[in-house]
Protein backbone atom coordinates (compact mmCIF):
# COMPACT_ATOMS: atom_id res chain seq x y z
CA UNK A 1 0.00 0.00 0.00
CA UNK A 2 1.12 3.71 -0.83
CA UNK A 3 0.46 6.65 1.16
CA UNK A 4 0.48 10.18 -0.05
CA UNK A 5 0.61 13.10 1.79
CA UNK A 6 -0.21 16.42 0.21
CA UNK A 7 0.34 20.39 1.77
CA UNK A 8 1.05 23.60 0.69
CA UNK A 9 -2.66 24.47 -0.63
CA UNK A 10 -4.67 27.46 0.24
CA UNK A 11 -5.99 30.92 -0.37
CA UNK A 12 -3.95 33.31 -2.78
CA UNK A 13 -4.68 36.68 -4.42
CA UNK A 14 -4.64 36.90 -8.23
CA UNK A 15 -1.20 36.96 -9.46
CA UNK A 16 0.46 35.07 -6.71
CA UNK A 17 2.41 32.05 -5.79
CA UNK A 18 2.14 28.91 -4.03
CA UNK A 19 3.94 25.87 -4.06
CA UNK A 20 2.35 22.28 -3.33
CA UNK A 21 4.09 19.66 -2.04
CA UNK A 22 3.45 15.77 -1.85
CA UNK A 23 5.50 12.80 -0.49
CA UNK A 24 4.71 9.24 -1.23
CA UNK A 25 5.55 6.30 1.01
CA UNK A 26 5.10 2.45 1.61
CA UNK A 27 5.62 -0.61 -0.39
CA UNK A 28 7.12 1.29 -3.70
CA UNK A 29 10.20 -0.77 -5.83
CA UNK A 30 10.32 2.09 -8.19
CA UNK A 31 8.29 5.65 -9.07
CA UNK A 32 7.90 5.92 -12.81
CA UNK A 33 6.08 9.58 -13.40
CA UNK A 34 4.89 11.81 -10.74
CA UNK A 35 2.02 14.32 -11.26
CA UNK A 36 0.00 17.01 -10.24
CA UNK A 37 -4.36 16.75 -11.52
CA UNK A 38 -7.19 19.62 -10.31
CA UNK A 39 -10.89 18.99 -10.33
CA UNK A 40 -13.27 21.61 -9.58
CA UNK A 41 -17.15 20.95 -8.88
CA UNK A 42 -18.96 19.27 -11.63
CA UNK A 43 -15.66 19.01 -13.71
CA UNK A 44 -13.84 15.42 -14.63
CA UNK A 45 -10.57 15.62 -12.84
CA UNK A 46 -7.51 17.28 -15.76
CA UNK A 47 -3.64 16.95 -15.38
CA UNK A 48 -1.96 19.75 -14.76
CA UNK A 49 1.92 18.16 -15.26
CA UNK A 50 3.40 15.38 -14.76
CA UNK A 51 7.52 14.29 -14.89
CA UNK A 52 8.93 10.72 -15.77
CA UNK A 53 13.03 10.25 -15.70
CA UNK A 54 13.59 14.09 -15.65
CA UNK A 55 11.14 14.64 -18.52
CA UNK A 56 8.01 17.17 -17.55
CA UNK A 57 4.48 17.80 -19.55
CA UNK A 58 2.08 20.46 -18.56
CA UNK A 59 -1.82 21.46 -19.80
CA UNK A 60 -1.62 24.36 -22.17
CA UNK A 61 -3.09 26.26 -19.35
CA UNK A 62 -0.38 26.54 -17.18
CA UNK A 63 2.56 26.17 -19.41
CA UNK A 64 4.82 29.31 -18.45
CA UNK A 65 3.43 29.90 -15.05
CA UNK A 66 3.52 26.20 -13.54
CA UNK A 67 6.96 24.22 -12.78
CA UNK A 68 6.53 20.81 -11.42
CA UNK A 69 10.16 18.94 -10.33
CA UNK A 70 10.70 15.91 -8.13
CA UNK A 71 12.88 14.78 -5.04
CA UNK A 72 13.93 11.10 -6.01
CA UNK A 73 15.25 10.38 -2.92
CA UNK A 74 12.16 11.07 -1.10
CA UNK A 75 9.32 10.21 -3.14
CA UNK A 76 8.56 13.50 -3.29
CA UNK A 77 6.97 15.86 -5.79
CA UNK A 78 6.58 19.51 -5.66
CA UNK A 79 4.49 21.80 -8.48
CA UNK A 80 5.36 25.54 -7.78
CA UNK A 81 2.75 27.66 -9.05
CA UNK A 82 3.13 31.44 -10.21
CA UNK A 83 0.97 34.42 -11.41
CA UNK A 84 -1.84 32.36 -10.08
CA UNK A 85 -5.54 33.55 -12.00
CA UNK A 86 -8.95 32.63 -10.23
CA UNK A 87 -9.26 29.43 -12.54
CA UNK A 88 -6.90 28.25 -10.64
CA UNK A 89 -8.93 27.44 -8.07
CA UNK A 90 -9.60 23.75 -7.78
CA UNK A 91 -8.31 20.72 -5.44
CA UNK A 92 -5.34 19.51 -6.59
CA UNK A 93 -4.02 16.05 -6.26
CA UNK A 94 -0.90 14.04 -6.10
CA UNK A 95 -0.83 11.15 -8.27
CA UNK A 96 2.03 8.43 -8.50
CA UNK A 97 2.50 5.42 -10.86
CA UNK A 98 5.05 2.75 -9.33
CA UNK A 99 6.11 -0.17 -9.28
CA UNK A 100 6.03 -3.34 -6.70
CA UNK A 101 8.26 -6.50 -6.96
CA UNK A 102 5.98 -9.10 -8.17
CA UNK A 103 3.04 -6.76 -9.54
CA UNK A 104 2.44 -4.94 -12.14
CA UNK A 105 2.50 -1.02 -11.92
CA UNK A 106 -0.52 0.63 -10.62
CA UNK A 107 -1.42 4.01 -9.00
CA UNK A 108 -2.00 5.82 -5.90
CA UNK A 109 -3.61 9.28 -5.23
CA UNK A 110 -3.48 12.08 -2.10
CA UNK A 111 -6.25 13.27 -0.13
CA UNK A 112 -5.94 16.18 -2.57
CA UNK A 113 -5.43 19.92 -1.33
CA UNK A 114 -7.48 22.83 -1.96
CA UNK A 115 -5.82 25.93 -4.14
CA UNK A 116 -8.03 29.20 -4.03
CA UNK A 117 -7.58 32.43 -6.27
CA UNK A 118 -9.28 35.19 -5.20
CA UNK A 119 -8.99 38.80 -4.11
Amino acid sequence: QVQLVESGGGLVQPGGSLRLSCAASGNIFSILQMGWYRQTPGKQRERVATISSGSTDYADSVKGRFTISRDNAKNAVYLQMNSLKPEDTAVYYCNVYFTTIGAPPSDSWGQGTQVTVSS
